[in-house]
C-alpha cells in the first residue's frame, strides 16, 4: 500500500506541477507528498522529480518512469471495474480532436474499428488543426504530434513518428539524388508556407540544425505538397504517416535517412482527471497499440475504415 501511494503521490505531482496540487487531490498535506515522494526516489536510488520552491521539473529517468506509471495506474483502475462491476461494457459519449489529416488517415479508422467493438458508445471526431480547448470544448481526448507544452494537460505517449525527405523516382532520374543537407540548395524544394527549414542533422548522429529549403513553390496545405512530390515537381519533406504508404510501393523514396533528426512523439492529452470514463481508457489503450507499433507505420497502414 505504501508503494502505490508513493507511485501516485509522483504521478499526481508531475502531471499537476506541484505538491500543493498533488495534496489537494488526496486531500492531505503537502509535506506528506513530499516524504512519499522522498521515499521513493530513496527506494528506487534514483532521482525523479527537481523541485525547486517555484515548480517542478522532471528528470530523465522522471519522465520514463512517469509513463510506465500512468499506464499501471490505468491498468488496474481498469481490473477494478472490470471486477466490481462484473465486466461492465464502455458506454457513453466519447469526443476526440485530432489534426486534420493525421486524424483523417489514421484516428478516424481508429474511431471506426473502436464503434465497432463498443457499440454503446458514440463518438464525435473533431478534426482540426487548431489548438483546442478540452475543457471549454468538452473533449475527452485529443491526438497531438511533437512536443507537449502544456502542463496543465495530462499525456500519455502513443508511439513516435518520423519526418522524412521525398521525392519521386521521376524527379531524381532527371535533378540527381541528394547526398547531404547541403545539396538542397540545388534543388526544387516544396516547402510549406511560413516554414522556417527542414530539420536534419548537420552531419550523421551530429546536432539537429534548420535546413533552408528554397524552389519555386510554397503551399499552406501539407497533402498539395505530398501531391507534387507524387508528381515529380520537387523534394518534400513530410511525416510517415503521410507517405509511409508511397515508400512502400516506390512512389516515392526516402532521402537523407542517415541525417534524419530523432522522432517525434504521439501523444494523447486530455484535462487532468484521476480516474478516466471507461470509453476514454480503453480509446486510449486501442491507439496505444496500434501507434505504437513502429510496423505499423513502415508499412503504410491503409487509412480505409473497416
Amino acid at each position: 500500500m505504501d508503494q502505490l501511494k508513493q507511485i501516485e503521490a509522483f504521478v499526481n505531482s508531475a502531471t499537476r506541477g506541484s505538491l500543493s496540487a498533488a495534496a489537494q487531490i488526496e486531500g492531505i498535506t503537502p509535506a506528506v507528498i513530499g516524504r512519499r515522494l522522498d521515499a521513493l526516489e530513496a527506494r528506487l536510488g534514483v532521482k525523479l522529480l527537481l523541485r525547486t520552491t517555484r515548480k517542478l521539473s522532471l528528470t530523465f529517468e522522471g519522465q520514463a518512469f512517469l509513463e510506465d506509471c500512468q499506464r499501471v495506474l490505468n491498468d488496474l483502475a481498469n481490473a477494478e471495474t472490470a471486477v466490481s462491476l462484473g465486466g461492465i461494457r464502455a458506454s457513453g459519449h466519447l469526443k476526440v480532436s485530432a489534426p486534420a489529416g493525421f486524424g483523417r488517415r489514421h484516428v478516424a479508422p481508429q474511431v471506426a474499428s473502436f464503434m465497432r467493438d463498443n457499440p454503446e458508445v458514440t463518438v464525435t471526431l473533431d478534426l482540426t488543426d487548431r489548438l483546442v480547448d478540452l475543457l471549454n470544448e468538452g473533449i475527452d481526448c485529443a491526438v497531438r504530434i511533437g512536443a507537449m507544452a502544456d502542463s496543465s494537460l495530462v499525456s500519455s505517449k502513443l508511439g513516435e513518428m518520423r519526418r522524412v525527405v521525398v521525392a519521386s523516382p521521376d524527379y531524381l532520374e532527371r535533378h540527381g539524388v541528394p547526398r547531404a543537407p547541403s545539396d538542397l540548395a540545388a534543388h526544387n524544394c516544396l516547402s510549406l508556407g511560413q516554414q522556417r527549414g527542414w530539420m536534419l542533422r548537420a552531419a550523421p548522429g551530429g546536432e539537429v540544425t534548420s535546413f533552408k529549403a528554397g524552389g519555386n513553390f510554397e503551399c499552406n496545405d501539407g497533402a498539395v505538397l505530398h501531391e507534387w512530390a507524387l508528381a515529380g515537381k520537387g523534394l518534400a519533406w513530410r511525416s510517415m504517416w503521410e507517405v509511409g504508404g508511397d515508400l512502400l510501393a516506390g512512389r516515392l523514396v526516402s532521402l537523407l535517412d542517415d541525417y534524419a533528426a530523432p522522432p517525434m512523439g504521439i501523444y494523447a492529452v486530455f484535462a487532468q482527471k484521476r480516474h478516466l470514463p471507461l470509453r476514454v481508457r480503453l480509446f486510449l489503450d486501442q491507439l496505444k497499440q496500434v501507434f505504437g507499433d513502429p510496423v505499423y507505420w513502415e508499412k503504410g497502414e491503409s487509412s480505409a475504415i473497416v
